[in-house]
């Protein structure tokens, strides 16, 4: 009698900041695939998905390792990356959260462990290949900014992998996230009265949408792919296509003066971030997603679709510079058609009103 071959045991999987944002997104999943024997949901306090098994513990505790220890695939996405908040405490959050996790699974004897940085660790620069692929060099500038944030974790993935070669680590990097709930830079643009350009260098836009991210964290979690793996909507759309679309002009200014002007206000204080993250909204950073594609996966939105929905979500804020104006300075900044880092009149009155209130 020929013995039949049993079926390989399915994983255990972990989400660590399961409790809100993209992580309860990505519990909701997963509780819901049949790829995955059970699903422990880890934050610093219980989440509504009921389905999963709750482990309440900051991500930073050395006593991870111990909660852990069933766990056969773990998904990291408990981070900071608000853009208004303290740049050094984010960091510390963000490092010392991914530090843990990797030698906590480590020590675990974790088979697998996924985390999200973004493309934007490819950097954007007028001269960038549309679209990057995948093994293209990490050029972005180390800041105080989120993307400093994603380059020391990344580093931090590579001293892992030399020193538990038996850990396995995927890195997801998304182009501009956009979706329900999604807060940063480059949403933050589209709330402007006018588009900022850079003379002599037109913008390829490529998004991608929070589902999207999702289904390749799921992807990624069952290991159809590995290593260093971007995400996003097929394609991109051109400075014209999103104007068109977006109903917003475009103000072109030198580079010189944009750069200059938005670093000195970031020094002041007056704007949330460094003049580096400007880059990321003038020059191209589109990705190719050749990992995902050769493994069968297709983006569910388009980047049209995707940014009419980043449209339809702004709630008639606006911004300038990365800062939320009040209503009525925004008006009056808007009306003047003073925008990007000339449009800083409103900013720096709301600034000088609260430091004498």
């Amino acid at each position: 009698m020929v013995p039949t071959s049993k079926r390989p045991r399915q994983p255990v999987v972990a989400v660590t900041g399961a409790a809100s944002g993209l992580g309860r997104e990505v519990l909701a999943r997963l509780v819901n695939s049949a790829d995955f024997r059970r699903v422990v949901a880890i934050d610093e306090e219980r989440g509504d998905v009921q389905e999963a098994t709750w482990r309440v513990i900051d991500v930073r505790d050395p006593l991870l390792a111990n909660r852990i220890s069933d766990i056969d695939v773990l998904v990291h996405l408990a981070g900071d990356y608000a853009v208004d908040s303290d740049p050094a405490e984010r960091r510390a959050y963000n490092l010392r959260a991914a530090q843990t996790v990797l030698t906590a699974s480590a020590a675990a004897r974790v088979r697998r462990v996924v985390l999200v940085t973004s493309a934007m660790v490819y950097g954007a620069a007028p001269d960038n290949e549309v679209p990057l692929p995948e093994d293209a060099p990490v050029a972005a500038e180390p800041d105080t900014g989120v993307v400093g944030d994603f380059l020391e974790i990344e580093s931090l993935v590579r001293r892992s992998l030399r020193s538990h070669p038996g850990l396995e680590v995927t890195v997801l990097r998304p182009a501009a996230v956009v979706g329900p709930g999604v807060d940063t830079v480059i949403t933050r643009h589209f709330e402007s009265p006018r588009l900022l350009t850079v003379k002599g260098c037109s913008p390829h836009w490529q998004f991608c949408h929070i589902d999207d991210l999702v289904s390749a964290l799921e992807l990624a979690a069952r290991g159809a792919v590995t290593g260093v793996v971007a995400v996003g909507c097929d394609g991109w759309l051109e400075q014209e296509q999103v104007e068109e679309l977006s109903g917003i002009r475009s103000l072109e200014l030198p580079a010189g003066l944009t750069f200059g002007t938005a670093q000195r206000l970031h020094r002041l204080g007056i704007t949330p971030a460094p003049a580096t993250d400007l880059h990321y909204v003038v020059y191209p950073w589109v990705v190719d997603c050749a990992a995902l594609r050769e493994a069968g996966w297709k983006p569910s939105w388009t980047n049209e679709a995707a940014f009419e929905q980043l449209l339809e979500l702004r709630e008639n804020r606006t911004t300038v510079v990365g800062r939320r104006l009040p209503v009525k300075e925004a008006t009056l900044t808007a009306a003047g058609a003073t925008v990007a880092v000339i449009g800083t009149a409103a900013i720096v009155r709301q600034v000088r009103k609260k430091r004498r209130g």
